[in-house]
């Protein structure tokens, strides 16, 4: 499962890069000034130059090297269990299993954030969706929550996986 995640993660990535470049080289040129920073009610409240778009990218791109990175090293990880022989293993397949799971969806946010920007800035609305992140923030502590429950499952003898 894991594969098929960092799978969808990397095409979120691409997607990303591939909607920036477009946006940035296409024939449908933006305009000198783009809304670059949105409210609460998604309500464009700050403005910049179109190279701004390359910051989603970026982050997007860095965050997800970064994650990647740290999760090769999964015996340092600081558990909110007891880590024992017995259920090391479980532990740290589960805690494998959430950093993929908001490796995907980090990089899927971004990629929606710039689409929904994009969609801004051609229809001249200069608004976001306003459950747009909201949406995304439900779903990501919604799945580090799911995996820390299971992580005190998991820890005691003859817990789930």
């Amino acid at each position: 499962m894991r594969k098929v995640l960092e799978g969808v993660g990397l095409g979120a990535l691409a997607l990303l890069i591939w909607i920036t470049y477009g946006a940035l080289t296409g024939p449908t040129r933006l305009p000198d000034r783009i809304p670059t920073h949105f409210d609460a009610a998604g309500n464009a409240n700050g403005w910049g130059s179109p190279a701004t778009l390359l910051l989603l990218p970026i982050l997007a791109g860095g965050l997800y090297l970064l994650i990647t990175v740290v999760s090769m090293f999964p015996a340092s990880f600081n558990y909110p269990v007891r880590v024992t022989a017995e259920n090391r293993e479980r532990l740290e397949r589960l805690t494998l299993n959430m950093v993929t799971w908001l490796k995907t969806e980090l990089a899927c946010l971004f990629a929606w954030i710039q689409w929904a920007i994009l969609q801004a800035v051609r229809s001249g609305e200069g608004r976001l969706p306003p459950l747009l992140v909201p949406g995304f923030l439900v779903v990501i502590f919604g799945t580090a929550l799911w995996h820390i429950f299971a992580l005190f499952r998991a820890a005691h003898p003859g817990g789930g996986s």
